[in-house]
């Protein structure tokens, strides 16, 4: 698909969590065609090393990826220590294991909260001085759908995201009058290898029956939407979820 070029990005020092693959790797090509410094943060090397290989021949700025357990906070905050002040962050990294409520445990409740929540939290905290000295910057969380909708078997992520739109509305107060923009991207059900795991062409199916528009939902049009979040277009846009679901209900 095509894309809008937002001047205002290009040179802008950006940070994205998770972006190796699925919808981070369409987060981390849309910065990079943009001409931005992206810095990527992710667990898994191969896929990682790839898209930098991919994405390199044609970037204005190379991207960088930087290999972080985000789960570990010490690790997290050296690594955004080691790249600097930023101008955007990205907090992209989550996981939507299946889960019943039976099979919940003190432990996995920390596990769960501690890979769709926390680290956004300790990001955005590691990222906003640098942003308040370069006059301002953007947070970009990722909610979704899933609560909203109450889908199964997804407890604890669910719980987690909810917490997410909470968090953004909180820290776009904090935050604002540094001239930081917190806001929120809620996607529906977006078409990734990961995905396709949890999804029979069946179920599929009855997704794209319940979206007003029927078309699938690729990373790229996730990324469409974080691009115009992150660029000076959407100056006075912060505190909101903002959905891109085909209309999914």
């Amino acid at each position: 698909m095509s894309s809008a070029l937002y001047p205002s990005l290009k040179g802008k020092r950006v940070v994205i969590t998770g972006g190796g693959s699925g919808i981070g790797a369409g987060l981390t090509a849309g910065f990079v065609r943009q001409g931005a410094e992206v810095i990527f943060l992710d667990i898994a090397e191969a896929a990682s090393l790839a898209l930098v290989d991919r994405l390199t021949p044609d970037a204005a700025i190379a991207p960088v990826y930087r290999s972080c357990d985000l789960m570990d906070l010490d690790a997290l905050t050296a690594a955004f220590a080691q790249i600097g002040d930023i101008d955007i962050l990205v907090n992209n990294a989550g996981n939507d294991d299946r889960h019943g409520l039976a099979e919940i445990t003190p432990a996995y409740w920390d596990n769960r909260i501690g890979v769709n929540l926390r680290h956004m939290l300790f990001a955005a905290q590691a990222a906003a001085p640098g942003m308040k000295r370069r006059g301002g910057g953007a947070i970009i969380n990722f909610g979704s759908i899933s609560w909203h909708l109450g889908l199964p078997d997804l407890v604890l992520y669910e719980t987690a995201k909810a917490g997410v739109e909470g968090m953004t509305r909180a820290l776009a107060r904090e935050l604002g009058p540094d001239d930081i923009r917190v806001t929120c991207v809620v996607p529906g059900n977006v078409k990734t290898k990961r995905q396709e795991q949890w999804y029979t062409p069946e179920g599929e199916a009855q997704i794209v029956k319940a979206q007003c528009l029927k078309g699938r939902i690729l990373p790229d049009h996730v990324a469409a939407l974080v691009l115009f979040l992150a660029s000076d277009d959407a100056a006075l846009c912060t505190g909101h979820e903002y959905w891109i679901d085909a209309g999914w209900r």
